[in-house]
């Protein structure tokens, strides 16, 4: 049986510019092809068990050649596969993409493009320069600046393009900048044209270079400017003295380590992407479910007989609710009884299975936690706790002291995660981290784990941020140096946070 290959523009750099179109095919895809610009998280609405082939093509250092890309291609479809071939920009914007189609036609291969956010529209945009303006530019074009090497004569009709047309784009054209600005000024376009270059357009890494035709050449070899970059010419880039927005995020151009669980770390991921940062997400830590035994059961049998339930964190949660629907039940289980999240996160994530707290305590304390439950319980009241393998006793404690009987239902167990091992000590080795934060003690003393004998060593250039003052001790008691703690004990609260120890020493 032949399968299919979507042709799929992966838009310009940033993932969240993928099309619909083009995650659902990712997300259905047997195999995953992808080539050099297409943004790794991409990968990351991929199936568990897709088969995923690095296709890339850099200047001069080609992963594979096309023809071997096009055989590739029309092999898998023959196999029955669902293909997924992710492609920077748009397929068909000097992406190749009908050769590709060519080859999966010849090989009677079923194909579908699925056109993307195509970079020279984008990576200005990010940069703050629209490519049309009313009553400056009216017109723009897309321009290859590197042709087909076997071609004997070019292909750009210099003479028309460099005054015809109001912006121009050029795409693969950094090493060919030289030529480029000759040609344009040799045909007529004025030496004191504007000129912008933007490199990695629309990711948290992105450079900005504005010069004119006349000095772009020599700016770029000074500023040590290197592809792949989107070049702009034309009157509009004197618009982005205006219209600048991305890089004036609060936390553009900082690289900031996120070590909480990859299962609980998405939200915090986007906050911080939100304000301009870029992300390494490099778990410390991971969750899984513990084996129940006979008392654990008891007490899922009975969870409705308790005056109240304590959330400790919103792992707790789907764990505890994914262990009542494989019993057949759902949020009527819990009756009459008084639920109580410890922290907005939690308190969140029961309102995903239809729980609005009853209780939900000022801050993680567990004195706050004790004050919150006081006359919502009494002495001789049942009390159950939901917590991880590993925790403090200080809640369950505080409680007997009231005469409250607790049962502890531990439901999951915190583990090391070693799979981003790698990733965190080559961007602490290379001093690229500005920021390491820590959602937890766990998170700390894993992290450090992680890091071996030279942990202090490498962390000595980076800022240590964390949420709230146990994890901070926690921290402190392992050597490191504090520089940021959340006064709000939540994720957002600890982007707050960091923003405003930028903001302070800026």
């Amino acid at each position: 049986m032949t399968g299919k290959v979507y042709l799929i523009g992966a838009g310009p750099g940033d993932a969240k510019l993928i099309t619909v179109k083009g995650r659902e095919c990712i997300e259905k895809a047997d195999v995953i092809v992808y080539d050099y610009l297409a943004d790794i998280d991409l990968l990351g609405w991929a199936r568990p068990d897709a088969e995923l082939i690095y296709a890339g093509k850099q200047c001069r250092d080609h992963t594979m050649h096309q023809w071997e890309i096009n055989e590739l291609l029309v092999a898998k479809g023959k196999e029955g596969k669902i293909v997924a071939r992710l492609k920077g920009g748009d397929p068909l914007v000097f992406g190749r993409g009908g050769e590709e189609a060519m080859a999966l036609k010849e090989g009677g291969v079923p194909f579908e493009f699925v056109p993307g956010v195509t970079s020279p529209v984008a990576a200005p945009a990010y940069a703050g320069i629209p490519v049309t303006q009313r009553a400056m530019a009216t017109s723009f074009a897309v321009v290859t600046g590197h042709e087909d090497p076997t071609k004997s004569v070019s292909g750009i009709h210099w003479e028309g393009l460099a005054t015809a047309v109001d912006t121009l784009c050029f795409v693969m054209g950094v090493t060919n900048l030289e030529m480029i600005a000759h040609n344009l000024m040799k045909h007529g376009r004025p030496k004191d044209t504007p000129v912008a270059l933007v490199r990695w357009g629309t990711k948290p890494i992105q450079q900005v270079l504005v010069s004119t035709l006349e000095h772009v050449v020599e700016d770029v070899v000074k500023a040590n400017l290197k592809a792949p970059a989107i070049i702009v010419v034309g009157d509009v880039v004197n618009l982005r003295e205006q219209l600048q927005w991305f890089d004036n995020k609060p936390l553009f151009g900082k690289t900031i380590v996120v070590t909480r669980a990859r299962s609980q770390a998405s939200r915090f991921k986007e906050a911080l992407q939100e304000q301009g940062a870029r992300v390494i997400q490099s778990a410390a830590i991971k969750t899984t479910a513990l084996e129940l035994f006979d008392e654990d059961r008891r007490i899922m049998d009975r969870v409705d007989q308790y005056k109240a339930i304590v959330f400790t964190s919103g792992e707790g949660v789907r764990y505890f609710f994914s262990l009542l629907k494989d019993m057949g039940r759902d949020a009527r289980a819990l009756g009459y009884a008084k639920v109580c999240a410890i922290g907005s996160a939690t308190a969140r994530e029961l309102m995903h299975f239809g729980i609005i707290p009853d209780i939900v305590p000022t801050d993680y304390k567990a004195e706050s936690v004790v004050r919150a439950l006081d006359g919502k319980v009494s002495a001789g009241d049942e009390v159950l706790l939901i917590q991880p393998k590993k925790s403090r006793d200080v809640i369950p404690r505080e409680l007997r002291h009231m005469d409250v009987q607790v049962d502890i239902l531990r439901i999951y167990e915190t583990q090391q995660d070693t799979s981003q091992q790698e990733v965190l000590v080559e961007a602490l080795t290379k001093g690229e981290v500005d920021y390491i934060t820590f959602t937890s003690s766990s998170t700390v003393t894993n992290t450090l784990q992680l890091l071996g004998d030279n942990a202090l060593e490498l962390l000595k250039n980076t800022k240590v941020a964390c949420i709230g003052p146990i994890t901070a001790a926690t921290a402190m008691s392992e050597g490191l140096e504090i520089h940021v703690i959340s006064p709000v004990y939540t994720t957002d609260g600890l982007v707050d946070a960091i923003i405003e120890d930028v903001r302070e020493n800026n």
